[in-house]
């Protein structure tokens, strides 16, 4: 019987051990997460681990009502120790999950704590930490995980006056218009008087939102993002977009479909020219409990995956760009891995386009070894990506350990069959950890 969460968790064989040596302390790029650069520039520190877990991980939350806890506890008015101790009494059913290796990583590679966290561990664990904690801030855990480089996510009418250096970790904005495209009145009145253009008729609209992407290039953005419920419609053109955004108020589901695709298309041109990278997060079905989300809000654990995806779409889409060279860069995340193989395949077919780390509910043990293998078979590992935190939380950063162990643990498999040998094996451990990603963002 291996040590709980030793120094070979995730790793069955030699081979295994012997590549994630070699990248473990590699540094670290997050090109998507959701932390605040506000928080890095005041290098908060935090006062309770309760704070540091719960403030806001819906990942947490969900599980938590899944076992039963009241609302009270979860985002309620409860303090974080009562939070904290809800978590830990319903932490020993989370086996299997991702969230028992987050935590228990968290807990070793942050705190040095080693011990199995559960009701009857809790105030030990927790007094331990927060004596540490005491001493830790922002600043601390970037520096303790080599966090290189930091891509947070903005909407367009961000000033981004946090973003900069700090320390060794530069901290970028990403250009995040899905408020804009969406069509939200709040969001394009926002627009016009952030710009100083007018927003009343699409050209009008489109000159703002160019506007608001140069001064987000001139921040140090490479990056752009897309959380989408909806995957683009073909581009209905210039003249049928402006018919329809002259009546947004009054549009059906599928004329508003059409005028949002047209928008996608002519933002996705916008990045080509600049040479920045496109993002396309889809296959999400989100705020299904209506009744949940008129209480707590968005983004609090009531979003799904989708059914079924066309991902044949998204191929017009694509081409459609490719053949007037206006295609950017592009990464996919698909919430439904069912799609994975044909996004691979795609993937082929327009050579500057990536499929994206395992993503939300498919971040686990084996949704990510599934990804990997996938990537392998249906396109080529060795220019996957890696990992990203797509957190809110900064002691997210021990995901990296998590997938390079996974990754170390699919390839030494390999090596261990006698089906790959160890030297392209250490190479390819060092593209898909670090160098891959840096190279597509040309950092």
């Amino acid at each position: 019987m291996k040590e709980f969460f030793g120094p070979d968790v995730l790793l069955r064989t030699e081979a295994a051990k012997a590549l994630y040596a070699t990248v473990k302390d590699l540094p670290i790029i997050d090109y998507h997460c959701h932390l605040n650069e506000k928080e890095i520039a005041a290098d908060r520190g935090f006062s309770d681990l309760g704070e540091l877990w719960l403030g806001g991980d819906h990942y947490k939350w969900r599980a938590m009502r899944m076992c039963g806890v009241d609302e009270k506890y979860v985002t309620g008015d409860a303090d974080f120790s009562e939070k904290y101790t809800k978590y830990a009494s319903i932490f020993p059913r989370l086996a299997g999950n991702p969230l028992y290796y987050w935590t228990q990583m968290e807990l070793g590679l942050i705190f040095g704590i080693h011990e199995p966290l559960g009701p009857d561990t809790a105030e030990g664990i927790r007094a331990k930490a927060n004596a540490k904690l005491a001493d830790i801030h922002v600043s601390d855990l970037l520096k303790q995980f080599k966090v290189e480089y930091i891509a947070t996510t903005d909407d367009p009418v961000s000033e981004l006056s946090a973003h900069g250096t700090y320390g060794n970790t530069k901290v970028s904005p990403t250009f995040r218009p899905d408020r804009i495209i969406g069509l939200d009145e709040t969001a394009l009145s926002e627009l016009a008087a952030v710009s100083g253009i007018a927003t009343d008729t699409l050209e009008g609209l489109k000159t703002a939102l160019t506007a608001r992407l140069d001064y987000f290039v001139a921040h140090g953005c490479r990056i752009s993002d897309h959380g989408m419920d909806w995957l683009p419609a073909a581009d209905c053109g210039e003249t049928a977009a402006a018919r329809l955004y002259a009546k947004r108020g009054e549009l059906d589901a599928e004329d508003k479909w059409t005028l949002t695709s047209h928008l996608l298309h002519f933002v996705a041109a916008l990045y080509a020219e600049r040479n920045m990278v496109m993002q396309l997060h889809f296959a999400t079905y989100r705020n299904v409990n209506t009744a949940m989300f008129g209480q707590v809000g968005r983004d609090a654990g009531f979003d799904i995956m989708r059914g079924g995806v066309d991902t044949d779409r998204l191929v017009v889409f694509l081409d459609t760009l490719n053949k007037d060279g206006r295609l950017p860069k592009t990464v996919l995340y698909t919430l439904n891995p069912a799609c994975v193989p044909a996004l691979c395949t795609l993937s082929g077919a327009f050579p500057n386009v990536r499929v994206g780390a395992a993503w939300w509910f498919n971040d686990s043990v084996e949704g990510i070894r599934r990804q990997l293998k996938l990537t392998a078979e249906y396109a080529a590992l060795g220019t996957n990506l890696g990992m990203l935190t797509d957190s809110r939380s900064f002691a997210s950063y021990a995901r990296f350990d998590f997938f390079r162990r996974i990754l170390a643990d699919v390839v030494g498999e390999w090596v261990e069959n006698g089906e790959y040998d160890m030297k392209h094996a250490e190479g390819l451990m060092y593209d898909v950890c670090y160098g891959n990603v840096k190279e597509f963002l040309e950092l």
